[in-house]
């Protein structure tokens, strides 16, 4: 079977949605049935109302990603904190507490802050904070930034919904929502949490570190972007403790807020080619390249193919594995896939 042919018979089903009018329950019922079919997206008949219970950030704290980030950072700080501990003597600087000043050490490590206010005074020491601060950018990259993007993510479906209060919305139509401004709900939520802690560190700072309020926001400023200059920091034994867990915070807040400004700027340049193709006019040289199979004239199949190229969704490479496969499957040259083609391939194959 050509190529042409199998491209219409694949997407018949897309281009001419009104020869089936009667089956809307059939579908929903063969994805019920389906095994493979992603359980969070199955139509729902009834209670629709409702939040997906799997959108509660509580039902999700024991997921793999944050459970790795949790207990990588968890061996991270354990680890570091008895390395540092024991060559006290040897870290140079104002000093509170043993145990509380290397927990500090390895937190301003870790992130990159690098006051100044604790500096190794020997070799070991040296070479020591030198191993941590590569292990510490490799765990904040690859561990602890999905674990917090992840948490962000399930947020989203509460604030889709605070947006939506007075209408009632079901769980389809608020999984429709998140996935058409999923990065642009990101984007503001980080940016939320980021503005929070910015205003709690230059409080805390301002009320217990006993600074101005131009020298804590400078503080802040210098500390979330890891400059470190030095000059303003945490020195007393309750800033500390507050800075062990401000400052990883922050830091990680701040990195994935620049991550979605990212997104969101690449999803705004996709959504405007996408608009392009959609209002551009079709050109003969236009009708020459949707020709896929060559016979003068462009299906409505091959049109969609010829747009969805255009938007960047699919390359050509992507088709043609899936047209081969198509044509494995059909077994009897009939244009569709049955059950008996299954089966026929089925043995084939073995």
């Amino acid at each position: 079977m050509a190529h042409g042919d199998a491209t219409n018979t694949v997407f018949t089903a897309l281009v001419e949605p009104s020869s089936q009018p009667n089956k809307v329950g059939s579908v929903n019922r063969r994805i019920r049935r389906c095994v493979s079919a992603p359980i969070d997206f199955i139509p729902q008949e009834k209670d629709d109302s409702s939040v997906p219970r799997n959108l509660s950030i509580f039902s999700n704290l024991l997921h793999p990603s944050f459970r790795l980030g949790s207990l990588s950072l968890a061996l991270y700080l354990g680890l570091g904190a008895i390395c540092f501990y024991l060559v006290k003597d040897q870290i140079k600087g104002q000093k509170t507490n043993g145990v509380l000043d290397a927990l500090y050490f390895c937190i301003v490590t870790m992130t990159t802050v690098g006051y100044g206010d604790l500096v190794p005074n020997s070799v070991p020491t040296k070479l020591l904070a030198c191993a941590f601060v590569f292990t510490g950018m490799a765990l904040v990259g690859f561990f602890l930034s999905k674990s917090a993007d992840y948490l962000v993510e399930k947020q989203e479906a509460l604030l889709v919904k605070c947006l939506h209060i007075n209408k009632k919305v079901g769980g389809l139509e608020l999984l429709k929502e998140l996935e058409t401004n999923r990065v642009k709900y990101k984007f503001f939520l980080n940016l939320g949490l980021l503005l929070l802690l910015i205003a709690v560190g230059m409080i805390f700072l301002t009320r217990v570190e006993k600074l101005s309020l131009v020298d804590a926001f400078y503080c802040v400023c210098s500390t979330i972007t890891t400059l470190g200059y030095g000059d303003k920091s945490f020195s007393t034994k309750v800033g500390r403790i507050f800075a062990i867990f401000w400052i990883l915070t922050s830091t990680i807040c701040l990195g994935l807020f620049f991550l979605h400004l990212a997104e969101l700027s690449t999803e705004h340049k996709q959504r405007s080619i996408v608009k392009w193709v959609l209002t551009r006019k079709m050109t003969h040289v236009d009708l020459e390249a949707a020709d896929f199979d060559g016979d003068g004239v462009v299906s409505a199949t091959e049109f969609i193919l010829y747009k969805l190229k255009e938007m960047g969704k699919i390359q050509q490479e992507d088709i043609v594995p899936l047209l081969k496969e198509f044509e494995d499957l059909d077994v009897d040259q009939s244009g569709t896939i049955s059950t008996s083609d299954i089966t026929l391939a089925y043995m084939e194959s073995n």
